[in-house]
């Protein structure tokens, strides 16, 4: 078993035989295709699929492509449209600056400082652009990628910006997809039966992955094995609806928020793309748990005290590695002035456990936090990939369990139609 969710420090027992037939209808829903938002179930065996595909050889070599010729690429996007590929760089990749190659968000914000920044920084950069958009009118990711294109263009003319654009987009319609076959630039798909935020094994989060030096081929073979494991419905077995009937149960219990947990700073951006899938993905009804996230012990001493003693609305789901990928021993030293003689020659990692060994029973022992567990070996491109989908099937189950459909977002509508009007957009 690759990932094990560890349910014993949840304050109470859980009755998995009461929620086995339930799974076990809302399973055959879900693998069948039969349910609310069906036309959404692509990325059940994508992976699998697309290991034999025709483009991912072309992802391969236009990864080799902008690694080998450009300074940064500028992915282009928002939502599902960057957050997965962002999560997975910095997971396997870390925080740090590159040294091969530079990689920078847009498309993400209206923010004019940011991107007047960002665009003076480009200037004399060279760079290529990754501008992924089912729609190519998503507002955020086209007022940024214009600003983007005529810089390029005017910089360096038509024939080189259009080789240094990549569009992932519809296959069959949109903006995006009629400018790319105007303009000649490389395309890739996003497919239309995969919402943004199931998408990260697609050409969407691939690409870029591809182009940062990750091994996306290994990425997919994790998918492709979690999909198998996970088709098999027994409760006693399937990590993934394990997790998601404890978060349903809690929530039942009136537990209001899930605080998920790292202790790196790494999976900073994995815990933003985690709030995107469960938040868009139940939010609705009245219904859901608010997905919210930490980074420990950082925020232990920001949020601390209110996690500790403060009001019981929520509990925690830490994910936690076993191994890190580095490692690095602490030094004696003679004065000893900070008196932390008494760890050398220790490794930082047993530190690390030991704290949270000593939170885990601090927020579930002496507090009143309930705290889920999920518990891999290590952060690499496979285990990176087998979460990935340990989420999204989890996901799926959790909000069919809801009552609520994984696959739409109605909300988000409301907000841009106030926003269009307010900006005197035609039609609005």
């Amino acid at each position: 078993m690759v990932i094990k969710v560890n349910s014993e420090h949840i304050r109470k027992s859980i009755s998995w035989d009461l929620y086995q037939d339930k799974v076990n209808a809302i399973h055959h829903m879900i693998e069948e295709k039969t349910g609310p938002g069906s036309d959404f179930l692509g990325w059940l065996n994508h992976a699998k699929e697309y290991l034999k595909s025709d483009e991912l050889p072309r992802i391969l070599k236009a990864g080799k492509t902008i690694r080998e010729n450009y300074d940064v690429l500028v992915v282009c996007g928002i939502g599902g449209s960057y957050l997965g590929a962002r999560a997975a760089i910095e997971a396997l990749k870390g925080v740090l600056p590159h040294k091969d190659l530079e990689i920078l968000w847009l498309g993400e914000t209206f923010d004019p400082t940011y991107i007047a920044q960002a665009l003076a920084y480009l200037k004399d950069k060279k760079f290529a652009i990754n501008v992924i958009s089912k729609s190519g009118t998503t507002t955020e990711t086209a007022l940024s990628f214009r600003l983007l294109r005529e810089l390029l263009e005017k910089r360096d003319g038509k024939e080189a910006a259009r080789k240094a654009i990549f569009a992932t987009t519809d296959g069959e319609k949109g903006a995006l997809r009629t400018l790319s076959l105007n303009e000649g630039y490389e395309m890739f798909v996003l497919p239309s039966d995969i919402g943004g935020r199931y998408s990260v094994q697609t050409a969407v989060g691939l690409l870029p992955m591809s182009a940062m030096g990750i091994d996306i081929i290994k990425l997919l073979e994790g998918s492709k094995d979690a999909a198998e494991e996970y088709k098999n419905p027994s409760l006693k077995e399937n990590a993934a609806y394990q997790y998601a009937v404890l978060r349903h149960d809690l929530y039942q219990d009136g537990k209001k928020v899930e605080l998920f947990v790292t202790y790196l700073p790494t999976l900073v951006q994995l815990t933003e793309w985690w709030k995107q899938l469960f938040g868009e993905s139940e939010g609705k009804e009245g219904k859901s748990l608010f997905p919210a996230s930490a980074t420990f012990t950082t925020d232990l001493h920001s949020l601390g005290q209110f996690i500790q003693e403060g009001s019981p609305i929520f509990f925690e789901t830490i994910l936690h590695l076993q191994k890190p990928e580095a490692d690095t021993i602490i030094p004696e030293d003679k004065e000893n002035l900070d008196g932390l003689n008494y760890l050398a020659g220790k490794p930082l990692s047993f530190v690390q456990q030991k704290a949270f060994e000593g939170v885990l029973s601090a927020h579930s022992e002496n507090g009143t936090t309930p705290n889920i567990v999920i518990e891999m070996e290590r952060m690499d491109d496979y285990h990176l990939g087998y979460l990935f989908y340990f989420f999204e099937k989890a996901c799926a189950m959790s909000a069919y369990l809801n009552g609520v459909n994984p696959f739409n977002q109605p909300g988000v509508e409301i907000y841009k139609k106030n926003m269009f009007h307010l900006l005197g957009k035609p039609g609005y």
